[in-house]
């Protein structure tokens, strides 16, 4: 695989305890080669749009029932290399100065982008070029800590067969080498287990208590293969009897065990030198609701990692079977990702939910194999989002998860190549959906709608609105990195009555569309499209609502 580590087929058994690995090399421990790392890294992102199939790739895991992997994670198609090379890519600018296309017929006439604006374009490319810059260590960081949870999940799995070790792990390193945001990095553990003979029960909304696709893992009445979850350990028999199932697998006895194994597998790794000195201990191990925190030190930082349980089974997300995603990604490449299998993650003590996060950053992946600025435009946002409006992680406010979903959404409502083409305005296109979202209150799950990601988050969404809102009229002063980039900054780029047109959607959802957002585009003077089409659809939608705005006066 792309970490350059020798990789091996798990083949769990329910009986007495069998060797953790078919007989393969065992990986390497111990200091590595920072040139091999690199270059691991490289190929192992690579492979990810390389033309093997899923079948293909050695580091899945296999399940009794499948014919397959259990995840069918292997090699993607689409990652981009960029985010690795320390030198950008700087595309020929286009030049955003001239009239709108908003001056048509009796529309208002927009006096055109201001000299100094064009001057200061290339401020995003320095920008970029800062966070491309520190791509590679952070890639070679982000490795060494990973080989370490990885050693310790071997451990595990020769301890307790039920637990698993996934090794195809590209696309979480592709994400990571996008961010710059310290947040919690996901490990999935997947269980041993035949997810499709398990029985999924649905509860009800009052006790999911606001959770997203909540049920109950229960095991069938007879089924052959499932004896070792009946263990007590993991186990709760049903008290009222049900002709489907017998018990459940419960979420909080499963992260019990698990945390008892790994405490055992970082004192044995120590012990046998497999890990290298000071690079975790057994307090950093901390169990929390949904998960187990582990911080892992690599080099001069420490990552922090969630390790958490999963069921992996196929679901249907009927956002990737219709048409209405396809103008904005690769052709096929939906069908694929459709077919991936979705986890089931802890969601309480007693309930599981569904997880969609392998399914997003796969889209997100397929967005990597376009020409355009949309990768770059999430990192210059991400970045922003941590040191600007999160005043350097101490504050809380959005999530790498956020905006990777407002990306998301901004690629579907702005599917048009020359959208993504210049770097400044592929920017305000996640932006604009962003402050749309907190004006309305309401972000949207991009394979859920109905799922709200802003409710129950606990942030101050008025505050955090103003700061994205200062950030997108006069974004000079957040993207200056050294006193070379010092001078006064342009005059802000929007005047009053920004909110209320934002809002819009909350009140008429037909409003959440490519014309709307195109018309919050040239009101921060980002909007260069020439489509005829296009313009006058922005232009119907414009009159529209300056026939709203005269209606509350």
């Amino acid at each position: 695989m792309g970490s350059g580590r020798t990789v091996a087929v798990l083949t769990p058994t329910c009986g007495p305890r069998a060797p953790a690995l078919c007989t393969v090399p065992p990986r390497k421990q111990g200091p590595r080669c920072v040139l091999l790392g690199l270059h691991c890294v490289l190929l192992g992102l690579h492979c990810i749009y390389g033309d093997r199939s899923p079948a293909d790739s050695p580091g899945t895991v296999k399940s009794p029932g499948h014919a397959g992997p259990t995840s069918g994670r292997g090699p993607q198609a689409g990652a981009p290399l960029s985010y690795l090379a320390a030198a950008p890519r700087l595309p020929a600018r286009q030049s955003l100065v001239g009239a709108s296309p908003l001056a048509a017929g009796a529309l208002p006439v927009r006096v055109a982008v201001p000299a100094a604006m064009a001057v200061q374009v290339p401020l995003w490319h320095h920008y970029l070029q800062a966070l491309r810059s520190r791509a590679a260590s952070r890639a070679q960081e982000h490795q060494r800590a990973e080989d370490v949870v990885l050693t310790l999940l071997e451990r595990v799995h020769a301890l307790d067969p039920r637990f698993l070790v996934d090794y195809s792990r590209d696309l979480e390193a592709f994400q990571f080498a996008l961010r710059s945001s310290e947040g919690p990095l996901d490990v999935e553990v997947p269980l041993w287990v035949d997810a499709e003979a398990l029985v999924m029960e649905e509860v009800g909304a009052a006790e999911a208590g606001g959770g997203l696709g909540c049920c109950r893992l229960g095991l069938p009445q007879e089924a052959a293969g499932l004896e070792c979850w009946k263990a007590g350990d993991v186990f709760e028999a049903s008290l009222e009897g049900s002709a489907r199932s017998c018990g459940h697998i419960v979420p909080s006895k499963v992260l019990r065990v698990l945390k008892d194994l790994l405490v055992a597998a970082v004192v044995y790794c120590k012990h046998h030198h497999l890990i290298a000195p000071g690079s975790l201990s057994v307090d950093s191990l901390k169990e929390e609701q949904l998960g187990l925190s582990l911080r892992v030190s690599s080099g001069w930082r420490t990552l922090h990692f969630n390790v958490v349980p999963v069921v992996r089974r196929r679901l249907r997300v009927p956002a990737l079977e219709g048409a209405r995603l396809v103008p904005g990604f690769p052709e096929g490449a939906l069908r694929g990702i459709a077919r991936q299998e979705a986890a089931l993650v802890p969601a309480s003590a007693e309930l599981w939910r569904v997880s969609t996060d392998y399914l997003l950053t796969r889209l997100l992946g397929a967005l990597g194999s376009l020409r355009g600025h949309r990768l770059d435009s999430l990192s210059i946002l991400d970045r922003v989002n941590h040191e600007s409006w999160r005043d350097g992680g101490r504050s809380p406010g959005l999530t790498f998860s956020h905006l990777k979903t407002v990306l998301l959404w901004a690629a579907a409502l702005f599917p048009a190549p020359e959208d993504w083409a210049e770097l400044q305005g592929a920017v305000y296109r996640p932006l604009v959906v962003l402050l749309c979202c907190l004006a309305t209150k309401n972000l949207p799950h991009f394979l859920h709608p109905e799922w709200n990601l802003l409710q129950d988050a606990g942030l101050d969404l008025g505050a955090l609105y103003q700061r994205v809102e200062r950030f997108a009229s006069q974004p000079e002063a957040a993207l200056r990195i050294h006193a070379t980039h010092l001078g006064r900054s342009p005059p802000p780029r929007v005047g009053s009555g920004l909110r209320a047109l934002l809002q819009l959607p909350a009140g008429e959802p037909a409003y959440w569309a490519t014309a709307y957002f195109d018309v919050l585009l040239d009101k921060f003077q980002a909007f260069n499209i020439r489509d005829e089409q296009r313009v006058s659809a922005m232009q119907s939608v414009f009159l529209k609502t300056k026939a709203l705005g005269a209606e509350d006066r």
